[in-house]
C-alpha cells in the first residue's frame, strides 16, 4: 500500500517498522459533546485504512486516545453540574455507540487523558530538565520552541512567522490557538478558579495538563519513540501535531511517526459546518432524517481523504441507492454461486482495479467505482469463477467496512399519498371505474404507481 505523507509531501510505500505488525496512533475525540460527522469523516478513513492493511495480509496495532480533560471538558462539565469523570464518561459511551453503528473497529488501546497525568507529569519534568521547557510565575510550565530548531516543519510555518515567535517569547496559555499566536505553548497549566475541582498535584504547584501534551504521553507510553504512522484531521496539523513533534522528539529522542496522514475538511451544502447555519449533523440528526448509519459511511467515504467532501442530504439518498444496487449485485452473485464454496485464493476477479484502488493512497471513490464495474464483469462468469468474484468482492466489502442492505428498502409512503390511494381504491372497490382511472393518473403526477391486486394493492415510485 502507497499513502500520502504529509511530513515529506511525498507518496510512500508502507512496511512496519519492526517487519512484523505497523504501529500507528489516531487523535480520538474531546468528549464533550456527541461527535459530528466533521469528525466521524476522519475516524471512518482511518477504520477503513486499518481495514485495508488488515485485508492485505498486514497486522497492525492502532492507539486512538480520548481527551477527557480540557479547557472544553471543564467548562462544559461545570455549566452542566456535573464531574468530569461523569460529564466525560457519558460523551465517551455515546461515542463508542456511534462508532459501533457507523462499523469502526475499536482500537487495540484506547488510553485517556485523566489516567495518564502521571506519564504527562514525568514527561514535563524531562523537557524542563533538558533545557526545553521552563516554568512560569503563575505555576504553569511552557515549551521553549525557540530549543527546537525544527518547529513548523510539518506545517510549513513561513519563516519569519517563526522568527517572530521566537523573540516575542510570547505564551499561549489556551489549549487552542490559531496560527497567528504562534508562541512558547502551554504543557502544565497552574490551578485557576474556574477549574473547579479539577487539578491535580505537580513540582510546579496544582493544575492540569495542557491539551497538546497527552497525546505525546500516551505515544510514548504504548509505542516508543518510533512508530509507523500518526493520523488526525488537517485542522490538527497546527498548533497540536507540530506541538507534539516538538515536545516528543526532545523528551524521549528517536524519530517520533515516520509518516503522517491527514484527512482533508469537510463542508455541508457547501459550506463550513455551523448550528448557526442549521447544517451541523450528528449521527442521530441523520437517523432521525430516515437516513441509516451505513448510508452515512457510504457517503463518508465517497471523496478521496485528500479532497473535500461536500456532504448533503441528497448524497445520502445517493448513498442507499448505491448501496441498494451492490446489494442486488452481490445477491445476483451469490445466486449462481448456490452454497459455500471453499477457496484459498486471494485473487480479486474482477474486482482487482478497486482493490488496486484502495491500495493507491487510499483511493475510495476509486474502489467504490471499481465495485459497480466488477459486477458488471461478474455477471458473465459461472461456477468457480462467480464464487472467487463474490470472495474478491465481499473482501473488498470488508476493508471499506460497509454492510450491505439484506433486502431492497421499501420506499417510505408519504400520508398524503397513502390517503389518495385508499380512496382510489374503496372507488375501483364500487366499480366507480371513472373515478379509479382519474385517481391513478393523480398518483402518477406525484410520483407513484399503484398495482392492484386481488385482495389489495402496491405503491411503488415511478
Amino acid at each position: 500500500m502507497r499513502l500520502y505523507d504529509t511530513l515529506d509531501r511525498e507518496l510512500k510505500e508502507l512496511r512496519p517498522l519492526d517487519g512484523t505488525t505497523y504501529r500507528f496512533y489516531c487523535c480520538g475525540p474531546t468528549v464533550y459533546g456527541p461527535a459530528h460527522i466533521g469528525n466521524f469523516r476522519t475516524f471512518v478513513l482511518q477504520d477503513v485504512f486499518r481495514r485495508t492493511l488488515e485485508t492485505g495480509g498486514m497486522r497492525t496495532f492502532h492507539v486512538r486516545n480520548i481527551t477527557d480533560v480540557d479547557d472544553k471538558t471543564i467548562r462544559d462539565s461545570q455549566a452542566a453540574g456535573q464531574s468530569l469523570t461523569d460529564f466525560t464518561g457519558q460523551w465517551t459511551a455515546k461515542f463508542h455507540a456511534d462508532c459501533e453503528e457507523l462499523g469502526l473497529q475499536p482500537p487495540h488501546v484506547e488510553p485517556g487523558a485523566v489516567e495518564h497525568i502521571p506519564q504527562q507529569i514525568a514527561m514535563i519534568a524531562t523537557l524542563v530538565e533538558k533545557g526545553n521547557a521552563y516554568a512560569s510565575e503563575d505555576g504553569s510550565v511552557y515549551f521553549k520552541i525557540a530549543s527546537y530548531p525544527e518547529y513548523g516543519r510539518l506545517s510549513r510555518l513561513d519563516t519569519r512567522e517563526l522568527e517572530l515567535g521566537r523573540t516575542q517569547n510570547e505564551r499561549a496559555n489556551s489549549d487552542e490557538y490559531e496560527k497567528d499566536s504562534l508562541s512558547d505553548f502551554v504543557l502544565w497549566k497552574g490551578r485557576k478558579p474556574e477549574d473547579g475541582d479539577n487539578y491535580w498535584p505537580s513540582p510546579w504547584g496544582e493544575g492540569r495538563p495542557g491539551w497538546h501534551l497527552e497525546c505525546s504521553a500516551m505515544i510514548a507510553e504504548y509505542l516508543g519513540s518510533d512508530f509507523d504512522l500518526h493520523g488526525g484531521g488537517e485542522d490538527l496539523m497546527f498548533p497540536h501535531h507540530e506541538n507534539e513533534i516538538a515536545q516528543s522528539k526532545c523528551a524521549c529522542g528517536g524519530h517520533f511517526a515516520k509518516h503522517w496522514f491527514h484527512a482533508t475538511h469537510l463542508l455541508v451544502d457547501g459550506g463550513k459546518m455551523a448550528k448557526s447555519k442549521n447544517n451541523f449533523y450528528t449521527l442521530d440528526d441523520l437517523k432521525a432524517k430516515g437516513f441509516t448509519a451505513m448510508e452515512v459511511r457510504y457517503v463518508l467515504i465517497g471523496a478521496h481523504y485528500h479532497k473535500q467532501l461536500n456532504f448533503t442530504l441528497d448524497s445520502l439518498a445517493g448513498a442507499r441507492e448505491a448501496m441498494a444496487k451492490l446489494a442486488k449485485g452481490q445477491r445476483s452473485l451469490a445466486a449462481k454461486v448456490g452454497g459455500e464454496v471453499q477457496l484459498t485464493s486471494v485473487d480479486f476477479g474482477p474486482f482487482q482495479e478497486a482493490w488496486d484502488s484502495l491500495n493507491d493512497n487510499l483511493n475510495t471513490p476509486g474502489c467504490l467505482g471499481g465495485l459497480f464495474t466488477g459486477l458488471r464483469e461478474a455477471a458473465k462468469l459461472e461456477g468457480v469463477e462467480a464464487a472467487k468474484a463474490l470472495a474478491g468482492f465481499n473482501r473488498i466489502l470488508r476493508a471499506l467496512g460497509l454492510t450491505l442492505p439484506e433486502e431492497e428498502p421499501e420506499a417510505e409512503v408519504p400520508a398524503e399519498i397513502r390517503a389518495i390511494a385508499e380512496e382510489r381504491w374503496a372507488a375501483r372497490t364500487a366499480k366507480d371505474w371513472a373515478k379509479a382511472d382519474v385517481m391513478r393518473q393523480q398518483l402518477t403526477g406525484l410520483g407513484w404507481n399503484m398495482k392492484d391486486g386481488k385482495e389489495g394493492y402496491e405503491l411503488t415510485p415511478v
